[in-house]
């Protein structure tokens, strides 16, 4: 039996790294059988840092089975994992996350979610004294999950505990935290090999808010006016995802990392009344600035109201 470790579909750096992680510590500490797989292509970020750390990309799967075994990271949304995630028999769930509910067990299982901005930093306190045995890739795997969830620490979701994982991490590796940082979020903003439907489900989640059905999607980056850019051919596929994901309307934040502020696009009557609803802000325009909003999870999804 092989345990397959994976997180939700469009993988971002989390997703990525965090499987690799947990399958290194179920073999090589648990002495299990555990191989990582993603459930989409891994973001720009991702492959930087894959490679950066000296690893594979990944298996990417498009199911499970029933006769599957199976460790959930980052996520615990069904609507983020396998069509039969439900037929499997999912052993461990790690997330950092709010509970969706949903999924179906055969037994007990292991269920950690804690209110950490990274899921690897959940995954370094759940290995104790062990995670001293990490080698120096996989601890430079945990470094850059933690890194990309809390931006370089500019999210608010960034707690003490993360800050405190990722300078020890750098410290052992003898990495310069603001330099590294610096390549991996250049690598994320270059997203020129991408279709304009590939940036919008590149990093997204699905919300239902008040009887409507939304795609979020962000784009983090340090180079906004390059995704702005293209914002007549992302509004056009916008209509072609959401009627493709069977959602109402898609909305894109275009996240300025270095500026720590959002631009949402604003294609139609919908998204400035959820604009100006949500963020107190006044829509002039096809698109609206909003300072200070870099995080989904606790910022973005919370504030939604239609």
């Amino acid at each position: 039996m092989t345990i397959k470790v994976f997180g939700h579909k469009s993988p971002d750096t989390d997703s990525t790294g965090s499987p690799l992680i947990w399958a290194w510590y179920l073999g090589a500490i648990k002495g299990l059988k555990a191989e990582a797989k993603l459930l989409g292509e891994p973001n720009t970020e991702a492959r930087f840092v894959l490679e950066r750390w000296g690893f594979t990309q990944p298996e990417i799967i498009e199911d499970v089975t029933e006769d599957d075994t199976v460790v959930i990271v980052d996520t615990n949304n069904v609507a983020e994992l396998p069509a039969h995630i439900n037929d499997a028999d999912v052993i461990e769930v790690i997330d950092h996350h709010l509970l969706q509910g949903g999924l179906r067990t055969r037994k007990p299982i292991s269920v950690t979610i804690r209110p950490l901005a990274c899921t690897a930093t959940i995954m370094y306190q759940l290995m104790g004294e062990d995670a001293q045995a990490m080698p120096e890739g996989v601890k430079g795997l945990m470094l850059s999950c933690i890194l990309s969830d809390t931006l370089e620490f500019r999210s608010p979701t960034t707690t003490p505990t993360d800050r405190a994982v990722a300078e020890e991490l750098a410290a052992d590796l003898g990495i310069d935290i603001p330099a590294y940082a610096a390549e991996m979020f250049a690598a994320k903003s270059d997203v020129s090999a991408f279709s304009d439907a590939e940036l919008l489900r590149m990093d997204s989640k699905e919300y239902e808010v008040g009887g409507k059905k939304f795609r979020v999607s962000v784009l983090e980056t340090t180079s906004p006016a390059t995704v702005l850019a293209r914002k007549d051919g992302l509004v056009k596929a916008m209509e072609t995802v959401a009627a493709e994901d069977g959602v109402d309307q898609v909305l894109l934040f275009v996240v300025d990392i270095l500026n720590e502020q959002a631009t949402l696009l604003v294609p139609n009557d919908l998204v400035r009344q959820v604009a100006e609803k949500s963020f107190g802000v006044k829509v002039e325009g096809d698109t609206v600035v909003l300072p200070g909003i870099v995080s989904r999870k606790k910022q973005i999804i919370p504030s939604l109201t239609v």
